[in-house]
């Protein structure tokens, strides 16, 4: 069997064929995923002058890891790896044996699952992945959401949960740092990357390609201590002694060494993810006039406009999540995005759609009495507008102030 640390002297042509395959996609894929854009041209080529396909596409993912490039480009890592094995089945077929490659693969697949276990981890700990969800997603039916972003806010919504799947990533990396512990955060991580792979599929996030292959690369960690997995969970016996490979031996002092350096590194790896993750977390300030506000009167062009449904152009809500930009609800529920600045020496706004447009001229004057209530003045696009704001307490939302309860004489499902 191919999947062992044992290291066995002569390997049997299925095992061997079936190694170079591994290998070979193995070492393409974790390059590919650090530098995804050198193979652009040929993929480009595959999809325009192979596939046919109608679209252009992009090897910047823009935050998707299911682009077409990408199943394109996992496409060709795939042809890549049977064309390869093939050739390197004839010119090397008299190997008896690959155990140090195979050895340093299995090394290589452990940095690479160490260092994503950690980073999404220590993300979802300091729930810099997840954060709670904003103010404008507290105003959105929960029909209007996409799928993704249901799954967003359900996760983002609790801090305990963030940090259970978060450790629980966590411990998976950590344990693969040590030989003696591998197989155990292999186990772990193929539990915790199926749960996740299964919420990519069930909710439509777009990293399915990427998660499953932390399914597949953790596999091939834990399948090399199969046979004793099998003898203690499954026989119910002890398991056979096996004489692990190993490309060098140390002795005792060089041993040492080693283990020290593995601490030095477990340390400040972890530390630095520490520091990253929560740099993230904890960076984010509120912009002045943040929160959400409600329109209390609305002047267009000297004209007040009732707050009914059919007035398209009447705001409902101003919401100041982010200091350069806001969202304006209007009353028919659709969303309008501006970028936004504020100048609070002279109590004047920019607020235009256009990037650019910022950058010409203030075109509101505000005013705030005290905190619940906002004035402004101004002009946007061709009209002048009056708009006076109330503002609306958050804990009014029942997501926000049911918080946990110990005790529930009924189940509280609204």
């Amino acid at each position: 069997m191919i999947f062992t640390r044992e290291g066995k002297e002569l390997w049997s042509p299925l095992n061997k064929i079936s190694f170079r395959f591994i290998f070979t996609y193995c070492s393409i894929y974790m390059f590919s995923v650090f530098a995804p854009a050198i193979w652009s041209p040929i993929i480009q080529w595959i999809g325009s002058d192979i596939i046919q396909l109608k679209y252009t596409f992009s090897s910047v993912g823009n935050g998707s890891g299911d682009t077409t490039y990408q199943y394109i480009l996992v496409l060709f890592i795939l042809s890549i790896s049977v064309i390869t094995t093939i050739i390197w089945s004839i010119l090397d077929r008299k190997r008896p044996s690959y155990n140090a490659l195979f050895y340093w693969l299995r090394l290589g697949i452990r940095i690479f699952l160490i260092f994503f276990m950690l980073s999404y981890g220590f993300a979802k700990v300091f729930k810099s992945q997840f954060p709670y969800p904003h103010l404008t997603r507290l105003l959105q039916p929960v029909g209007d959401m996409s799928p993704m972003g249901l799954a967003w806010t359900f996760m983002g919504y609790s801090n305990l949960y963030n940090i259970f799947t978060g450790l629980a990533e966590v411990i998976g990396g950590v344990l693969l740092i040590s030989k003696r512990t591998k197989t155990l955060g292999a186990f772990i991580t193929i539990g915790v990357m199926l749960n996740v792979f299964i919420m990519n599929l069930s909710y439509d996030i777009p990293v399915k390609l990427f998660s499953f292959h932390f399914i597949v690369f953790a596999s091939i960690i834990f399948l090399t201590d199969i046979k004793r997995f099998i003898y203690i969970f499954i026989k119910n016996k002890t398991a056979p002694k096996v004489k692990h490979y190993r490309p060098f031996y140390l002795d005792k002092d060089d041993k040492k060494i080693v283990n020290g350096i593995k601490v030095i590194f477990l340390i400040a790896f972890i530390g630095l993810f520490t520091l990253f993750s929560s740099r993230r977390r904890f960076q984010k300030e509120k912009p002045l006039l943040y929160g959400i506000w409600e329109v209390a009167l609305f002047i267009k062009n000297d004209d007040t406009l009732p707050p009914l449904t059919t007035n398209h152009d009447r705001w409902r809500y101003l919401i100041i999540d982010f200091k350069d930009r806001v969202t304006v609800k209007t009353m028919d529920d659709s969303n309008k995005h501006y970028k936004f600045s504020i100048d609070t020496l002279t109590r004047q706004i920019r607020m235009h759609e256009k990037e650019e447009e910022l950058l010409d001229s203030f075109n509101f004057k505000y005013q705030k009495p005290n905190p619940y209530f906002l004035e402004f003045d101004g002009k946007i696009e061709d009209d002048t507008l009056h708009i006076l704001f109330s503002k609306k307490d958050l804990n009014d939302f029942r997501l926000n102030h049911r918080g946990f309860n110990w005790i529930n004489e009924y189940p509280y499902n609204r």
